[in-house]
This record gives C-alpha cells, sequence and structure tokens, in this order.
C-alpha cells in the first residue's frame, strides 16, 4: 500500500487579462436609493416525498413537527410510533424586493436543518414566511430543485453531484401582504454607496451636479449622498423620472488595489490597480511520501502465539532546489501576471509568494484572505 502525502495546494489563478479602457460605470450599480431595500424572510418547514434520505430519528424536532401537522388534520399518532425517512426539517429563507403587492411571488431558497442526505425530490409543504418582528407577509410552497444529486451504496461508498441539502423553489412564495406602499420620497433622497470611498463619491457628486447643471448633490458621509430634488421634478409622478435619470449618469469609480486568496478552494483573484515594488524571490517546494509495506509476523515454534499483520512504514522527503529570481517594478495587473509566471511557480506557491511580498512591502495592494 502506498500513500502519498503533498504538502501542497491545488489552485486556480484567475488574473485579471490586459487593463482595456472601461467606459463609466452607472450610479445604478454603485449606489442604492435608501428607503428601498430588500426585507428578508424567513420561516420553518417540513420537506416531504424524499426518498430515504430525510432526517433520522435523533431529530427530535422533525418528529414533532409532523405530529403537530398531522393533528391539525385530525390524525393522531404518538411520537414514539413514528418511523420517519421521507421527511426532512428545513429552514425556508427569502429576499423581498421593496414595493411588492400582495398576490406577487419571489423565489425561496430550502436549507436543510437536521441530519438528513439530501433534499432531492422533495416537496415543501406551506410554510409561513415571516420577518424579524415575526409578522407574516406570505407562504411558501412547491417542489424543490437542488441542482445535483446523491446516490449512496449499502457498502458506504455513492457518488454526489453538486450540495444537495440545499435547493430553491422557483417563485414558490406568495405575498399575503403588500410592502412598502406608502413610501414618499419629500425633497430630497439619499444615495448609499456599494462601498466606502471618498474618491468615488467626490467623482458621484460632481457627476450628478454637472448632469443637472445645479448644485444638487452634497456629501453628508464618504457612503452618503445627499441629492435635492430640482423644482421640475417636485410634481407628482416627476420625482420616480429623476430617480430614473439620475441612476443612468456614469462614472469612473476608483477602485481599491486587491488580492483576495482563498486558500480553502486555491483561488487567487488580483484586482486591476495591483502593483509590484522591486523585489528578489526564492521559493522551494516540499513534498513528502509516505510508503507503507505490510509484515507478517509469525510467532515462535510452540509458543501459542499468533500470526499478525504489521505496517511498515517509510517517509521520504523531498525538497525542489530553490532559485532567486528577481522581479521588477509593475504598472498593470497584466504585469503583475507576468512577473509571476516568469518564477515558473505553481498556483499553490503564489499564493504563498504573495504573502510574503505583502510582508515585505513589495506588493502595493490590500491582502484580503478568505
Amino acid at each position: 500500500m502506498k500513500r502519498i502525502k503533498k504538502i501542497s495546494l491545488i489552485c486556480i489563478l484567475l488574473m485579471a487579462i490586459p487593463s482595456l479602457a472601461i467606459g463609466g460605470i452607472r450610479i445604478k450599480e454603485l449606489a442604492r436609493v435608501q428607503q428601498i431595500e430588500k426585507k428578508p424572510l424567513v420561516g420553518y418547514g417540513l420537506v416531504v416525498g424524499l426518498n430515504g434520505t430525510g432526517d433520522s430519528r435523533r431529530t427530535n424536532f422533525t418528529t414533532q413537527s409532523v405530529v403537530n401537522m398531522l393533528q391539525r388534520f385530525g390524525v393522531t399518532v404518538p411520537a414514539n410510533q413514528m418511523r420517519l425517512r421521507n421527511v426532512a426539517a428545513v429552514m425556508v429563507t427569502a429576499d423581498a424586493p421593496g414595493f411588492l403587492s400582495a398576490g406577487d411571488r419571489l423565489s425561496v431558497t430550502v436549507s436543510s436543518l437536521g441530519d438528513a442526505k439530501s433534499l432531492e425530490g422533495g416537496m415543501l409543504l406551506m410554510t409561513p414566511m415571516m420577518d424579524e418582528t415575526g409578522e407574516m407577509y406570505g407562504m411558501a410552497q412547491g417542489p424543490i430543485s437542488v441542482g445535483g444529486f446523491s446516490v449512496e451504496t449499502t457498502g458506504g461508498g455513492g457518488v454526489r453531484q453538486n450540495h444537495t441539502l440545499v435547493g430553491r423553489v422557483p417563485d414558490g412564495a406568495v405575498l399575503e401582504k403588500s410592502m412598502g406602499e406608502n413610501f414618499s420620497f419629500g425633497d430630497s433622497l439619499l444615495l448609499s454607496m456599494n462601498e466606502t470611498d471618498f474618491t468615488t463619491a467626490q467623482r458621484m457628486v460632481a457627476a450628478i451636479n454637472e448632469t443637472f447643471k445645479d448644485t444638487l448633490a452634497t456629501l453628508n458621509n464618504p457612503r452618503t449622498i445627499q441629492v435635492i430634488f430640482p423644482e421640475a421634478y417636485r410634481a407628482n409622478g416627476q420625482q420616480s423620472k429623476f430617480v430614473a435619470e439620475l441612476e443612468q449618469i456614469e462614472i469612473e469609480p476608483d477602485t481599491r488595489g486587491r488580492v483576495v486568496i482563498n486558500e480553502r478552494t486555491g483561488t487567487v483573484v488580483v484586482g486591476g490597480n495591483v502593483r509590484l515594488l522591486p523585489a528578489a524571490v526564492a521559493h522551494g517546494n516540499l513534498s513528502v511520501e509516505i510508503e507503507s509495506q505490510p509484515i507478517v509476523s509469525q510467532p515462535a515454534p510452540f509458543s501459542q502465539g499468533q500470526t499478525v499483520v504489521l505496517p511498515n512504514t517509510q517517509a521520504t522527503v523531498y525538497t525542489d532546489q530553490p532559485k532567486m529570481s528577481a522581479i521588477s517594478a509593475t504598472a498593470t495587473v497584466q504585469d503583475v501576471a507576468q512577473a509571476l509566471n516568469a518564477l515558473g511557480l505553481t498556483p499553490r506557491d503564489i499564493i504563498a509568494v504573495l504573502q510574503a511580498l505583502k510582508e515585505a512591502g513589495s506588493l502595493q495592494a490590500e491582502l484580503v484572505i478568505m
């Protein structure tokens, strides 16, 4: 039996390709109008129709929920006589956009709460959807789509594709009450930016005032911009027209140089404003090979001992020859990619090198490790 253990990380390096001239970005993508927000809804429900992949008897709250449900239909069954494998307890969540009316539908996400193995093929039973105060806004029900499958064998093996304990019910919830129908703008509105940035906020203020030829926008803080409605748009029905025109204004946002590393998945994403200062890098790989061979140990004659099989394990360490390489200063993200590729490193090594370059002060960017 031979087992190889490598101290390595299989990585996918996603580098931004050569920076192309990009046009302006609409304010609609950079900020949102305050008071026009999504309302999170949540509910507790049951999924039925599973093929033996539901919660086990150890999940007491699933059994109790089924008992309570059956009692509403006039069926009384003791909880200790329940043998449920086709039912799973789930949490149902949704984000309801503002200004929905009674009768509108929205999609919901269904997530297993107990020890079910899969929600594939299940049907969500009628589930009340409530906000953070416990006020009910609608009901969710329908067949679940998990976008994958999970097949297990009696011997403990199996095949699984994608995650089957979370699914969606498209248009599965129906609202029973309207949301935000009494909204009023007033004489001004507030824009809340998606990212806190002084430069982008100032550019947005300047673009709004330039477009409408008036000093309408002022900066409250690096994330909030107040915009006064022009006199011509304060009549009924004209405020929405002004907001629509406001959202279409394009600006060039200023982005912070950022490198995002996810060591669990081996993903590296380098942003467009990342720069490197001159540095020298030496990096070597370490591999550990563990080989296990069985040895049969025989007892001495007439010793009344037993024949046993013992493992004989040997470990071998391999180290690549490190080479010192120089990195020159870079100006674009394409230069960063070329500089790292010129080192001849694997994607796994690039993660370690980027962290070391940050500590050395060569990587001029924020390093985010997920």
